[in-house]
């Protein structure tokens, strides 16, 4: 299993993100700087259900990327949440992913006063998960 370590301010980052939107899936990217700093990049969700499905807005993906370029930087992961499911990437995540050399992190609101984020890479049509190590500051 693939090991991947998280700074615990992205990660806390991504889950205030998940939990100020309960009822929506969000979803966005997080860069990497060539000396591995990470940042988030909020994405609006487009899509026509929201509260299952997320489409990253196309402008903001285009915008977040040619600033990911101008920066130096690379595209690390994409992340989303499932308000009312768990931390897997569903049939419709894994068909639907456009970067199959990324991370893949997804937060579950699924749980009781416990929020989960699992990591994934998805290749061939098929899910692998990742074991992520927080790092504390």
């Amino acid at each position: 299993m693939k090991h991947i370590t998280l700074p615990r301010p992205l990660v806390n980052r991504i889950l205030t993100l998940a939990q100020s939107s309960p009822d929506r899936e969000i979803c966005g990217l997080v860069s990497a700087r060539p000396d591995q700093t990470l940042r988030c990049i909020p994405v609006s969700n487009v899509a026509e259900h929201p509260e299952r499905l997320f489409a990253m807005d196309p402008a903001q993906q285009i915008d977040a990327m040619r600033q990911m370029r101008e920066r130096g930087e690379t595209l690390f992961a994409i992340y989303h949440s499932h308000p009312a499911g768990p931390a897997e990437p569903s049939a419709t995540d894994i068909e639907q992913a456009g970067y199959p050399d990324v991370l893949h992190l997804i937060v579950s609101l699924n749980t009781k006063g416990v929020l989960e984020l699992r990591g994934y890479q998805f290749n061939n049509g098929k899910a692998e998960a990742v074991y992520l190590e927080i790092l504390e500051d």
